[in-house]
């Protein structure tokens, strides 16, 4: 009898430690390019102890995979994708609010079930080797023109969140003519699976004109390479890409510390200085960058483009198919 209390009480404290290092970890479904998931994951697991779990797809890829599984969910927090689809599919998300929250900007707080993390920007990337400043193109607009048939890379609308805000900036900002400007500049267009390639693509001279986020361009920039950023005179955008705690989430407290780690002044001046992103706190400024004073922004609402993607989407697709 005291041979098996002793072998029980053995397999409950094995089963306590295996649960508690079960605990000590958190999944993370993220949108990011490696090089920002190697500079952040492994500093968060030193500061905190908690293993993070990675999983890289493209936006869409994200969403359809976390749908998929809301029955029985795996991941604990969604990291870094447009804030459109987060708030077009709340119902997969719960509401947290974080512990530095009174320093995020009001502007990029959008609704209680996702968090602002960075400010995100579109621009132009170019080829400066074969392009002069001169032939830059400075619009969305000019881009219509057959001279760049051929010569421009993005992702797709469909998959990628960047890409997506791309296509809601362009329709915002040329109004009733909107979509025929899209379907101009999409006509020149070789899609991209990954929004992250398309600067390499401009670096490399595989095209001389890449429609990206800012930070993926300022790498190439930094670096030395062929890369020069254009932001267009009709009109960029800048929104938050957010980050959201998985309704369910298996590892609900850890999911906590990552995204109150995430939205910290280190971390957020980190992601300023070294990967140039913009920061949503009130206390880190965006040294090095641009000012946004200088940048031509269109009214961007989240919610109203929120309503609307999935209707974009679909003239996205049947212009793509009849190009």
């Amino acid at each position: 009898m005291l041979k098996a209390g002793l072998t029980a009480g053995v397999l409950l404290a094995s089963m306590s430690v295996a649960a508690m290092a079960q605990d000590k970890s958190v999944v993370v479904y993220t949108a990011h390019k490696a090089s920002i998931v190697d500079a952040l994951v492994p500093k968060f697991e030193k500061e905190t102890g908690i293993k993070v779990d990675v999983v890289k797809a493209g936006s869409g890829d994200i969403i359809k995979r976390v749908k998929a599984e809301s029955s029985a969910p795996k991941a604990d927090v969604i990291w870094s994708i447009g804030g459109e689809q987060l708030e077009d599919n709340k119902d997969l998300l719960a509401t947290y609010k974080p512990k530095d929250d009174a320093a995020l900007l009001p502007a990029y707080k959008v609704s209680p079930e996702w968090i602002p993390y960075t400010g995100i920007l579109l621009v132009m990337a170019v080829n400066k080797k074969d392009l002069k400043p001169a032939e830059y193109p400075k619009t969305w607009a000019e881009l219509g023109d057959a001279k760049w048939k051929g010569k421009i890379s993005a992702a797709r609308a469909d998959t990628s969140g960047s890409s997506f805000q791309q296509l809601a900036t362009v329709l915002i900002a040329h109004g009733d003519k909107g979509w025929e400007v899209n379907n101009k500049i999409l006509a020149n267009t070789n899609l991209s699976d990954s929004s992250g390639a398309v600067p390499r693509y401009v670096n490399d001279g595989e095209a001389l004109v890449g429609l990206t986020l800012e930070d993926n361009a300022l790498d190439y920039v930094k670096g030395g390479g062929n890369v020069a950023i254009v932001y267009p005179a009709d009109g960029s955008s800048t929104v938050a890409d957010g980050v959201a705690l998985v309704k369910g989430a298996p590892h609900a407290d850890n999911a906590k510390i990552f995204i109150d780690w995430l939205l910290s002044k280190p971390v957020q001046e980190q992601l300023v200085s070294d990967i140039g992103r913009r920061s949503v706190r009130n206390d880190v400024t965006g040294a090095g960058l641009k000012p946004l004073s200088e940048v031509k922004l269109v009214e961007y609402d989240i919610k109203k483009v929120a309503q609307n993607r999935a209707d974009w989407i679909a003239k996205w697709k049947a212009a793509l198919q009849s190009r």
